[in-house]
């Protein structure tokens, strides 16, 4: 009984797997079809990689990808200093009001990152930074979710290795270099990949801020492409266009797929 029990849970759970990457396996079975046939439903197999290279002609993709790789690549640059410095205080060190830091931390989470659109875009105006990839970056320099991932991090590291690094003469810096970054790669990389996915695709902040073509990133080109045909949607070049924006998270995600998934379970973030 128990056998059949397992067989139909495993029938059911690949039912819902097929459910929910049906979406997924369509783009890619469209962005490798002939134009033609895209729009109609068709079991038809016809590959070609036309549409990968018109793709390229019809809309400065690589120039976007430039413009969001380093916009993604300053933010978590940015990121990987304050949050390190501000996971080691909410760790390591005592000081009044922590707990009051810690309240505001968590509200920040809890609290859309819309609702600080107005004030965010009047202190760019204000410093002159509407229209610049600056402006893109600036308000994401910190990041709540990497200060408790890290903090959680830090916390598990043994208080004895702390200790003994101190009696040897060694700096906050170093301590931090030497003890708490190496015993916190598995979180460290965690954030990496949720910072890099969530401002790989971020699209509402950018389209408000940037107004020069050659500034846009991926997410406002591929909309703006995919609106430009006033026939209607070019289906097999829209989603070929998607499979290149959404590839390289894919791949990173692929790859350090282990990694990201047992930081979470062991900094007991859910």
């Amino acid at each position: 009984m128990k056998k059949k029990w397992l067989i139909v849970k495993y029938i059911l759970l690949a039912i819902l797997c097929f459910i929910w990457a049906f979406p997924l396996l369509w783009a890619v079975i469209t962005a490798f079809r002939p134009a033609s046939m895209a729009a109609p439903f068709s079991l038809e197999m016809q590959f070609t990689l036309d549409n990968l290279r018109n793709v390229f002609g019809a809309a400065p993709f690589l120039t976007y990808g430039l413009n969001t790789l380093a916009v993604v690549g300053g933010i978590l640059a940015v990121q990987l200093f304050t949050v390190t410095l501000g996971a080691y205080a909410l760790a390591r060190m005592e000081f009044a009001g922590k707990g009051i830091a810690m309240a505001v931390i968590m509200m920040q989470i809890i609290i859309p990152a819309d609702i600080l659109i107005l004030p965010n875009y009047q202190t760019l105006k204000a410093l002159n930074l509407i229209d610049s990839r600056l402006g893109i970056m600036i308000p994401y320099f910190a990041s709540s979710m990497g200060l408790l991932l890290l903090r959680q991090a830090f916390k598990s590291v043994p208080s004895a290795i702390v200790d003994a690094a101190r009696m040897d003469g060694a700096t906050l810096f170093q301590t931090l270099r030497y003890i708490f970054i190496p015993c916190s790669k598995a979180a460290y990389l965690s954030f990496a990949i949720c910072s890099v996915s969530t401002h790989w695709n971020s699209f509402l902040w950018p389209m408000i801020v940037i107004n020069s073509p050659q500034k846009r990133p991926l997410t406002m080109g591929l909309v703006l492409f995919a609106k430009a045909n006033d026939s209607g949607p070019m289906w097999a070049l829209v989603t070929s266009a998607t499979l290149l924006v959404m590839f390289p998270l894919f791949l990173l995600f692929c790859i350090f797929q282990k990694q990201f998934v047992s930081s979470f379970v062991t900094s007991g973030i859910k």
